[in-house]
């Protein structure tokens, strides 16, 4: 299996794709045209750089080989590659969900083996 992909979104997100079966976009990701995702090397940027101080959020693991081409690698933040999902993403592919809280320092406590 490969490794999955993440999408940051808050709980009120959450229970509105599960009212659907699948997670349509968040505002920015229906402005964009896709769904953005992080590896998990980019999650901890992308809360640092869009999530700071958010203590409302989850972290869905994706099985990307479930997305087909519908997912692909564009350059991003910085030049780096990031996952973008085109189309909706069905919960079926989700693997997990976890809980992002906050830490005394401020920043969000990653769950066990998402890179820091």
């Amino acid at each position: 299996m490969s490794e999955p992909v993440y999408k940051i979104c808050d709980e009120a997100a959450l229970q509105g794709a599960r009212s659907k079966g699948r997670f349509e976009g968040s505002p920015d990701d229906l402005r964009d045209g896709f769904i953005h995702l992080s590896a998990g090397a980019q999650v901890a940027g992308t809360l640092a750089t869009h999530f700071a101080g958010r203590d409302d959020l989850l972290l869905l693991a994706v099985d990307t080989e479930r997305l087909g081409d519908r997912l692909r690698w564009e350059p991003s933040r910085g030049g780096d590659l990031f996952p973008h999902l085109y189309g909706p993403l069905d919960l079926a592919h989700v693997l997990f969900i976890e809980a992002l809280p906050l830490q005394d320092d401020g920043r969000h406590r990653l769950p066990a083996g998402v890179a820091p």
